[in-house]
C-alpha cells in the first residue's frame, strides 16, 4: 500500500526529544519538496511532563493536521495515554515503541489489529551503545521509521546535521551513527508485517515556519521599531524571534515586568513616533484592557497580538481555544474603538500582522490580531514567494505622516476631519506639542468633561470605521457560492473547514464556506454575497458559549435571509478535525434533503 499522505504521531516525556524529532522530520520532508504540517502538544508544566507531535507529510498541499494517526511512535506509554483523546489512531494504525519502556503489554489499550502491526525496537539501548547515553533515542527512532515506511533517509541525515550544527563534530557524528543504528536494526531484526509505504517524488525544497515566527517576520516587514512584552504561553516565541532579529534593524526589544508595563511601553514608544507592538495571551490581554482603552482615547497606533489559549484564568496554557473573541472586540471601559483581525493559517499570520500595522498607523488606533495556539505552535509549509513578495491589499506598509507647516501654525492634534483621522505630531517637532491623556478632550487635547464634547469626539474616533470598511475586504470563500448549505467559521478552524468542504463537494454534497478575517469592524457585503443562496449555515467554533455565533447575530438577522443558523460549538483543547466538520455537513445535508 503506497501512500502519498502519511500522519505520524510521536509521544513521550519532556526529555525524550519528541519535539526535536518532529522538527528534524519536518525539515527533512520539506527539503525534499514535500508539504508538511506539524502540531505540537505539551503538558502545562514549566519543565518536564508529557509532549507529543503530529506530523503530516504529503506530496499535495495540506490544510489540516490530519484526523487520525497512521503511524504512532511511543517513547513512553504513560505519557502517550495522557494524549489518548488527541492522538486518535486509524483502525489499522502501525505502532512503533521502545522496548525499554517499563509499561506491560497487557495494560496498553490497543485493539488486536493494532497489536499485529506493532514493532518493538530498543531505542534507548541502541542510543546508549552509539552515544554513551539514551538521549539520542529519538534519533534512533527516526532512523527506524525511515526504514520501515520509506521516509527520506538522505534528507533526514542532512536534517540531523543541521539540527546539531552548533555542536562539536563528535556529537554530530554520534547522532548520525544513532540514526544508522535504527535503520540497521530494522533491516536485521524486524519483519515488515504492515503494507504501509510512503511514496513521493523529490522536488524543490519548501519553506516551513511556525505561526509565531510568521507574526514576528510580518511585524519586521511592516517596519516594527519597538517591541515590549512579557513571556506568556503560547505567544513567547514572538518575543524570542523579535529579540533576536529586531536589533539587527536598529530596533529595540524590551522584556517588561508584566503586561501592564508592556502595553504602556508601546503606547509611549508610539507617542514618540515609533511603530510599536506587543504580544500576549488572554490573561495578559485582561491586564492590558485599560491601556488599550488609553490608546483608543488618545488615538495612538499600537498593534497587540493575542495568541489565544484555553481559559478562563490560567486554564489550558498549552492548548488552543477561540474564546477571547468578545474580550478582543468589547473588552474595554466605554466605547473603545479598535480593529480585530484573525489569521487562519501560518502564512496569514504574516499578512495579518502587516495589515494590522497599516491600519493602526493610518487610522491611529489599536489593532488586535487574534491568533491562537493551534496556529502559533504549528509548523506548516508556506510559499516562499508569497512571503517574499508584495500582496495586493495585504502587504502595504504605511509611513506615518506628520503635520505640515500650515497645520503647525495652529496645531490641533485631534482636529475634526472628514475621515476622523487628524495629523499626528511627536516630540521634537517644533509647534507640534500637544496634551495627550486618557481624559476626554477637545481638538487640542485639553480635558473636557461635558457630554457634548464627549459625543463629538466619540463620533470622530468611530468615524474611522467607515473608511476602514471602504478600504478593506478580507475574507475567503470555498466551494460553490450558490450552494444552499454553507459553513461560516473564523481563525484556525479554516483548515478543517476547507478540507471538509472539498471532500463534501467531491461526494456530491454542494456546500460553500465563508471565513471572514477582518472580524471588527463587521463587513456586511461578504455575508450578503454568501447568504443570498443559502438555506442553512453551520457555525463551528472552539467556544463553548458560542461567542462567534452570538457576535454574528448582532449584525445579521439570519431569518431575513431565510437561513437557518446551526451552532456547532465546543470547548477548546483540541482543534476541529476534518471528520468532525464533514460529519456535521453530512448530517445537516441529510436533514435538508429529508425536509424538502
Amino acid at each position: 500500500m503506497n501512500n502519498r499522505n502519511i500522519v505520524i504521531g510521536i509521544a513521550g516525556s519532556g526529555g525524550d526529544g519528541v519535539v526535536s524529532a518532529g522538527e528534524i522530520l519536518v525539515n527533512a520532508a520539506s527539503s525534499d519538496g514535500l508539504f508538511v504540517f506539524m502540531l505540537k502538544s505539551f503538558g502545562a508544566q514549566i519543565r518536564g511532563g508529557e509532549s507529543s507531535v503530529r506530523v503530516r507529510i504529503s506530496d499535495l498541499p495540506v490544510q489540516s493536521q490530519g484526523d487520525r494517526i497512521d503511524v504512532m511512535v511511543v517513547l513512553s506509554w504513560s505519557n502517550f495515554l495522557r494524549f489518548k483523546s488527541e492522538l486518535l489512531l486509524q483502525e489499522d494504525a502501525v505502532i512503533v515503541s521502545d522496548t525499554d519502556d517499563p509499561m506491560s503489554d497487557d495494560s496498553i489499550p490497543l485493539n488486536e489489529l493494532q497489536r499485529t502491526n506493532w514493532y518493538k525496537i530498543p531505542f534507548s539501548k541502541l542510543a546508549t551503545e552509539q552515544t554513551g547515553s539514551n538521549l539520542a533515542k529519538n534519533i534512533v527512532m527516526l532512523g527506524a521509521i525511515s526504514e520501515l515506511f520509506t521516509l527520506p533517509k538522505e534528507a533526514l541525515n542532512k536534517s540531523v546535521k543541521k539540527k546539531f550544527k552548533t555542536k562539536t563534530d563528535d556529537i554530530i557524528e554520534s547522532n548520525i551513527k544513532a540514526m544508522q543504528a535504527g535503520i540497521d536494526y530494522v533491516r536485521e531484526h524486524i519483519e515488515k508485517k504492515d503494507p504501509l509505504r510512503f511514496e513521493y517524488e523529490i522536488r524543490s525544497p519548501r519553506l516551513v515556519m511556525q505561526g509565531n515566527e510568521a507574526v514576528a517576520m510580518g511585524a519586521i516587514y511592516a517596519g516594527l521599531e519597538f517591541y515590549a512584552g512579557y513571556p506568556i504561553t503560547p505567544s513567547t516565541e514572538i518575543m524570542e524571534w523579535i529579540s533576536r532579529y529586531l536589533p539587527q534593524r536598529d530596533g529595540i526589544t524590551m522584556q517588561m515586568e508584566d503586561e501592564l508595563a508592556s502595553i504602556n511601553a508601546i503606547i509611549g514608544a508610539s507617542f514618540a513616533g515609533r511603530k510599536a507592538m506587543t504580544a500576549t495571551s488572554g490573561p495578559g490581554i485582561s491586564l492590558m484592557t485599560e491601556g488599550i482603552g488609553l490608546a483608543s482615547m488618545a488615538e495612538i497606533p499600537v498593534v497587540i497580538i493575542n495568541v489565544q489559549r484555553g481559559g478562563p484564568s490560567t486554564g489550558l496554557p498549552t492548548k488552543t481555544e477561540q474564546a477571547d473573541l468578545m474580550q478582543a472586540i468589547w473588552g474595554s471601559t466605554g466605547d473603545s474603538a479598535r480593529v480585530v483581525i484573525a489569521p487562519c493559517d501560518v502564512e496569514d499570520c504574516f499578512d495579518c500582522t502587516v495589515m494590522a500595522f497599516y491600519i493602526s498607523e493610518k487610522y491611529q488606533m489599536p489593532v488586535i490580531v487574534l491568533s491562537d495556539q493551534f496556529i502559533a505552535h504549528r509548523t506548516e509549509s508556506v510559499n516562499p514567494d508569497a512571503i517574499r513578495g508584495s500582496k495586493e491589499g495585504f502587504r502595504k506598509v504605511y509611513t506615518r505622516d506628520v503635520p505640515d507647516e500650515e497645520q503647525l501654525k495652529d496645531y490641533r492634534r485631534y482636529q475634526f476631519t472628514e475621515s476622523g483621522v487628524s495629523p499626528m505630531s511627536f516630540p521634537g517637532i517644533a509647534g507640534g506639542e500637544y496634551h495627550a491623556s486618557g481624559l476626554e478632550h477637545d481638538e487640542r487635547g485639553y480635558p473636557r468633561g461635558d457630554a457634548a464634547s464627549h459625543q463629538k469626539m466619540t463620533e470622530k474616533r468611530w468615524k474611522k470605521f467607515e473608511q476602514i470598511k471602504e478600504e478593506f475586504r478580507f475574507e475567503r470563500f470555498y466551494g460553490p457560492l450558490d450552494a444552499q448549505l454553507g459553513v461560516i467559521a473564523w481563525g484556525s478552524t479554516k483548515g478543517a473547514v476547507k478540507e471538509a468542504v472539498n471532500k463534501a463537494n467531491a461526494m456530491g454534497i454542494a456546500v460553500g464556506a465563508l471565513i471572514p478575517q477582518l472580524i471588527y469592524p463587521f463587513l456586511l457585503d461578504p455575508f450578503n454575497e454568501f447568504m443570498k443562496s443559502k438555506k442553512r449555515v453551520i457555525i463551528p467554533e472552539m467556544s463553548f458559549s458560542g461567542q462567534f455565533k452570538r457576535y454574528l447575530r448582532g449584525f445579521i438577522r439570519f431569518g431575513d435571509y431565510g437561513v437557518k443558523d446551526v451552532a456547532y460549538a465546543k470547548a477548546g483543547g483540541s482543534p476541529f478535525t476534518v471528520e468532525e466538520i464533514l460529519n456535521k455537513i453530512i448530517e445537516e445535508w441529510k436533514d435538508m434533503e429529508a425536509s424538502r
